[in-house]
């Protein structure tokens, strides 16, 4: 019945997962995941992610985002680091600096801050903190 090679219906370690915040929902603190993940609702906080990002037309982040890829489509306040495409959709409003390594704004999406693009731009920023962390120390 309880076989040590049967898998748990929760694996940590899959990144075949998804994780959606649903509208209505808040929440306030540090989120991390290892799979895709979606915010419908709002998240007073930082967004680490693994992989694919999204947030959706009534998806609200105050806090940074940082993962492989993202789609934008609500509203964004703070750093976006993706390594590969950011996308920005619709009536997407983005205050903040974007360090994506490609970038894709349709017409109606409001933008503000600094843009850095590139292959690199991810990893040369984290380059950078580690640096920056060592002569501090």
């Amino acid at each position: 019945m309880f076989n040590s090679k049967s898998k748990t219906s929760f694996d940590a370690t899959s990144a075949n997962t998804s994780t959606m915040i649903g509208a209505g929902t808040t929440i306030t603190g540090d989120l991390e995941s290892n799979g895709d993940i979606r915010i419908d609702g709002i998240l007073k906080g930082n967004l680490k992610g693994k992989a694919k990002i999204i947030i959706g037309t009534d998806g609200l982040v105050e806090g940074d985002i940082e993962g492989l890829q993202a789609d934008i489509m609500g509203h964004v306040t703070g750093t976006i680091k993706v390594q590969e495409l950011l996308y920005l959709h619709g009536k997407t409003e983005v205050h903040g600096d974007i360090y994506a390594g490609k970038l894709q704004i349709e017409p109606t999406a409001v933008f503000n801050g600094k843009c850095h693009m590139g292959a690199n731009i991810a990893n040369i920023v984290e380059l950078k903190k580690e640096v920056a962390a060592a002569v501090n120390q």
